[in-house]
């Protein structure tokens, strides 16, 4: 048997079908545990973070004055 560190991410369900898109990539969840939390690999969760915060700027759009 063989620990795994990991980190308990609470999120909303658009987050966490992001992540889980991600994680298809390259894996880092350890356990979905329901439609708010996921368990991933502690030692990936800063390129986790950086990654979805990259991920949402796509998302996000923002009015500029002409």
């Amino acid at each position: 048997m063989r620990a795994i560190k990991g980190i308990l991410l609470t999120c909303d369900s658009a987050v966490k079908q992001i992540l889980l898109t991600m994680n298809e990539k390259a894996p880092f969840v350890i356990e979905d545990l329901d439609e708010f939390h996921l368990v991933i690999k502690a030692d990936e969760e800063y390129r986790v973070r950086r990654e979805l915060e990259a991920e949402l700027e796509k998302n996000t759009y923002s009015l500029e004055a002409n």
